[in-house]
């Protein structure tokens, strides 16, 4: 049998979010996708539902043109001692968190390396993606990587450097807004709202001031000023929201996951 052009090795979360996109987006066919997950109930499913083909082991996997680890950084290590040394692909991607390139580079010494970090809106082909490339990659390389992850949403080059700040924004960031959501929510019923109302009162504020920003390309405070009437009731809100410390609290949110995601790549 042909091998797959696309090997996917774990289909978590994140690994069946991106199956789903690139099948359904036609991005790559889906009898050009093999996946290896050892969990046969949630394999067996991904293929029902997205006629990818199940790989019975990692050495299979190895064969494709294209790698792709979606593992929990934990178990790396085993996956490539499984693997051995691999000569057929020419690419392998990596979603995993705290695995440097280097790392990535001794594990896989004849492939050319790519180190990416997704988030969760990559399941609604909303996602944001940075990715940092190794050395030697190609320019029809990188055509092929930013290709898979716009179709589950926005792509931005960093320098490997920049991969913790990029965790502890847009990595960690839908649970910051998630939270800032609920509380928005609880403050609609808290002053008389249905709660199915205010959720979609507060959900579709938030998706249209990300909207309007994104298209008008405004500055945050431009947006703010806007819709700052004096004496007004949105002053009022933000003057609130100054006393309570939201912004400070915001950035301190992003400064401890920074230096978290620092603390787990060093451990």
């Amino acid at each position: 049998m042909e091998q797959p052009f696309l090997s996917v090795i774990g289909g978590g979360a994140m690994g069946s979010a991106l199956l789903r996109r690139w099948v359904g987006s036609g991005v790559c066919p889906p009898d050009q996708i093999g996946l290896r997950e050892p969990d046969s109930v949630r394999a067996s499913a991904l293929q029902k539902e997205l006629g990818i083909r199940l790989l019975s082991d990692l050495a299979q996997a190895g064969e494709a043109k294209i790698l792709f680890l979606a593992v929990k950084p934990q178990v790396f290590a085993t996956v490539v001692a499984e693997m051995g040394q691999l000569t057929t692909p020419e690419l392998v991607i990596s979603i995993m968190a705290g695995i440097p390139l280097e790392q990535l580079q001794q594990a896989f010494p004849k492939q050319m390396v790519v180190r990416t970090m997704p988030n969760t809106p990559a399941l609604v082909g909303a996602g944001m993606t940075a990715i940092s490339y190794g050395t030697g990659i190609t320019p029809t390389q990188v055509e092929q990587v930013e290709k898979l992850f716009r179709a589950v949403g926005e792509v931005v080059t960093v320098s490997e450097n920049h991969m913790d700040a990029v965790t502890a924004l847009s990595g960690s960031g839908p649970g910051y807004v998630a939270v800032i959501l609920e509380a928005l929510i609880d403050g609609g019923v808290r002053v008389g709202l249905p709660r199915p109302i205010a959720t979609q009162l507060a959900l579709q504020t938030l998706s249209g001031t990300a909207a309007l920003l994104q298209q008008e390309q405004l500055h945050p405070a431009l947006l703010k000023d806007r819709v700052t009437s004096p004496g007004g009731t949105t002053i009022a809100g933000i003057d609130a929201l100054e006393q309570a410390g939201v912004r400070g609290a915001l950035m301190q949110a992003v400064q401890a996951a920074y230096e978290r995601s620092c603390q787990l790549r060093g451990s």
